[in-house]
Protein backbone atom coordinates (compact mmCIF):
# COMPACT_ATOMS: atom_id res chain seq x y z
CA UNK A 1 0.00 0.00 0.00
CA UNK A 2 1.65 3.61 -0.64
CA UNK A 3 0.50 5.87 1.46
CA UNK A 4 2.28 9.06 0.65
CA UNK A 5 0.10 11.15 -1.85
CA UNK A 6 0.63 13.99 -4.30
CA UNK A 7 -1.09 17.28 -3.59
CA UNK A 8 -3.16 16.87 -6.63
CA UNK A 9 -4.81 14.04 -5.14
CA UNK A 10 -4.44 15.11 -1.63
CA UNK A 11 -7.96 17.07 -1.31
CA UNK A 12 -9.97 13.92 -1.79
CA UNK A 13 -7.40 12.10 0.66
CA UNK A 14 -7.88 14.55 3.71
CA UNK A 15 -11.30 14.89 2.31
CA UNK A 16 -11.88 11.16 2.94
CA UNK A 17 -9.96 10.96 6.63
CA UNK A 18 -12.40 14.14 7.52
CA UNK A 19 -15.09 11.88 7.11
CA UNK A 20 -13.74 8.90 8.70
CA UNK A 21 -13.04 11.57 11.64
CA UNK A 22 -16.78 12.83 11.56
CA UNK A 23 -17.65 9.51 11.06
CA UNK A 24 -16.11 7.85 14.21
CA UNK A 25 -17.24 11.21 16.18
CA UNK A 26 -20.12 9.56 17.91
CA UNK A 27 -18.88 6.30 19.32
CA UNK A 28 -17.38 8.04 22.44
CA UNK A 29 -20.36 9.97 23.56
CA UNK A 30 -22.42 7.04 22.65
CA UNK A 31 -20.01 5.33 25.15
CA UNK A 32 -20.42 7.75 27.97
CA UNK A 33 -24.22 7.53 27.41
CA UNK A 34 -24.06 3.47 27.91
CA UNK A 35 -21.90 4.34 31.21
CA UNK A 36 -24.15 6.76 32.77
CA UNK A 37 -28.11 5.83 31.21
CA UNK A 38 -27.16 1.91 31.10
CA UNK A 39 -27.65 -0.18 27.93
CA UNK A 40 -31.60 -0.64 28.14
CA UNK A 41 -31.99 3.30 28.21
CA UNK A 42 -29.22 4.06 25.62
CA UNK A 43 -31.15 1.19 23.40
CA UNK A 44 -34.48 2.55 23.97
CA UNK A 45 -36.24 5.94 24.73
CA UNK A 46 -36.50 6.81 28.12
CA UNK A 47 -38.78 9.74 29.73
CA UNK A 48 -36.18 11.00 31.72
CA UNK A 49 -32.83 10.64 31.17
CA UNK A 50 -29.50 11.56 33.24
CA UNK A 51 -27.47 14.00 31.82
CA UNK A 52 -24.64 12.69 30.17
CA UNK A 53 -21.54 13.49 30.98
CA UNK A 54 -20.33 17.47 30.74
CA UNK A 55 -17.68 16.55 28.22
CA UNK A 56 -20.31 13.69 26.12
CA UNK A 57 -22.47 16.57 25.85
CA UNK A 58 -19.64 19.12 24.44
CA UNK A 59 -18.42 16.45 21.55
CA UNK A 60 -22.28 15.52 20.63
CA UNK A 61 -22.32 19.50 19.84
CA UNK A 62 -18.79 18.85 17.95
CA UNK A 63 -20.09 15.64 16.17
CA UNK A 64 -23.22 18.22 15.09
CA UNK A 65 -21.27 21.25 13.86
CA UNK A 66 -18.95 18.88 11.96
CA UNK A 67 -21.42 17.11 9.94
CA UNK A 68 -23.13 20.60 8.92
CA UNK A 69 -19.20 21.85 8.08
CA UNK A 70 -18.48 18.48 6.17
CA UNK A 71 -21.59 19.12 3.91
CA UNK A 72 -20.13 22.44 2.66
CA UNK A 73 -16.50 21.54 2.15
CA UNK A 74 -17.02 17.94 0.66
CA UNK A 75 -19.46 19.91 -1.92
CA UNK A 76 -16.99 22.33 -2.09
CA UNK A 77 -14.16 19.48 -2.81
CA UNK A 78 -16.38 17.81 -5.12
CA UNK A 79 -16.62 20.53 -7.40
CA UNK A 80 -12.86 21.43 -7.62
CA UNK A 81 -12.26 17.74 -8.06
CA UNK A 82 -14.96 18.06 -11.03
CA UNK A 83 -13.92 20.37 -12.83
CA UNK A 84 -10.31 19.80 -13.04
CA UNK A 85 -9.47 21.74 -10.52
CA UNK A 86 -6.16 19.88 -8.19
CA UNK A 87 -2.69 20.48 -6.67
CA UNK A 88 -1.36 22.61 -4.04
CA UNK A 89 -4.18 25.00 -3.43
CA UNK A 90 -6.76 22.58 -2.78
CA UNK A 91 -4.21 20.22 -1.38
CA UNK A 92 -3.05 22.68 1.36
CA UNK A 93 -6.82 23.62 2.18
CA UNK A 94 -7.78 20.12 2.62
CA UNK A 95 -5.07 19.26 4.78
CA UNK A 96 -5.98 22.60 7.04
CA UNK A 97 -9.48 21.71 7.37
CA UNK A 98 -9.20 18.36 8.55
CA UNK A 99 -6.27 19.23 11.02
CA UNK A 100 -8.66 22.51 12.00
CA UNK A 101 -11.52 19.94 12.56
CA UNK A 102 -9.35 17.91 14.71
CA UNK A 103 -8.50 20.87 16.60
CA UNK A 104 -12.03 21.79 16.52
CA UNK A 105 -13.66 18.67 17.85
CA UNK A 106 -11.10 17.99 20.90
CA UNK A 107 -11.10 21.44 21.88
CA UNK A 108 -14.80 21.33 22.40
CA UNK A 109 -15.05 18.34 24.11
CA UNK A 110 -12.24 20.00 26.58
CA UNK A 111 -14.05 23.36 26.92
CA UNK A 112 -11.37 25.25 25.26
CA UNK A 113 -13.39 28.12 23.81
CA UNK A 114 -10.41 30.17 22.37
CA UNK A 115 -8.85 26.77 21.05
CA UNK A 116 -12.27 25.54 19.48
CA UNK A 117 -12.81 28.90 17.70
CA UNK A 118 -9.70 29.14 15.90
CA UNK A 119 -10.47 25.17 15.42
CA UNK A 120 -13.87 26.02 13.65
CA UNK A 121 -12.25 29.29 11.96
CA UNK A 122 -9.21 27.80 10.25
CA UNK A 123 -11.94 25.04 8.69
CA UNK A 124 -13.82 27.97 7.55
CA UNK A 125 -10.53 29.02 5.70
CA UNK A 126 -9.89 26.41 4.17
CA UNK A 127 -13.76 25.97 2.77
CA UNK A 128 -13.00 29.40 1.78
CA UNK A 129 -9.89 28.37 -0.20
CA UNK A 130 -11.64 25.86 -2.52
CA UNK A 131 -14.34 28.43 -3.07
CA UNK A 132 -12.10 30.87 -4.01
CA UNK A 133 -9.71 27.88 -6.36
CA UNK A 134 -13.08 27.32 -7.68
CA UNK A 135 -14.69 30.80 -8.13
CA UNK A 136 -11.12 32.18 -9.67
CA UNK A 137 -11.00 29.27 -12.32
Amino acid sequence: MNISMSMSNAGMTYLAYVTILTALMWVPYVLDRMMVWGLTDTVGYPADPKPQSPWAERLKKAHANAIENLVVFAVLVFCAHGMGITGDLIGTAAMIYFWSRLVHAISYTMAMPWVRTLGFTGGFVAQMMVAYAIVAS
